[in-house]
């Protein structure tokens, strides 16, 4: 899972974006221990408190984020909420939209890693505070 993180992060080439959707991921499956890893790394690369204060509700803080950083979110969202059993087809194609084929491959695999760290780590009971840059 740690090579799979680290490929998909370089492969989508945008560190701060990988950081919020991983924040978002955790947010949404309540990993605390997560949450906590990703919010130090999103400050200490220099990620704005605003934005990271606002990401729970990054739809109605929409001069906060990006066009491009708003269909990751989404498409964060779709892929880790299957209540549905699919991700919406106006999701996918907007990410299209915003991402070329590669990138978009990289954030799904992010995403899909992300929610896979965060089913880890909050089935085990990990604490936050153990993270060591």
């Amino acid at each position: 899972m740690s090579a799979l993180s680290a490929a998909a992060k370089q492969g989508l080439g945008d560190p701060v974006l990988a950081e919020l959707v991983m924040i978002r991921a955790s947010q949404i499956n309540h990993c605390a221990f997560c949450l906590d890893m990703h919010l130090r790394v999103a400050r200490k690369g220099g990620e704005s408190e605003d934005r990271i204060q606002l990401l729970n509700a990054w739809e109605e803080a929409e001069d906060q984020y990006s066009e491009r950083e708003r269909a990751a979110l989404a498409l964060t969202e779709a892929v880790t909420v299957l209540t549905d059993g699919f991700v919406p087809d106006e999701v996918y194609d907007t990410a299209a939209k915003h991402f070329g084929e590669a990138e978009l491959a990289h954030l799904i695999g992010l995403i899909t890693v992300i929610n896979g760290w965060n089913r880890l780590m909050v089935s085990r009971r990990v604490p936050p505070g153990g993270y060591q840059p």
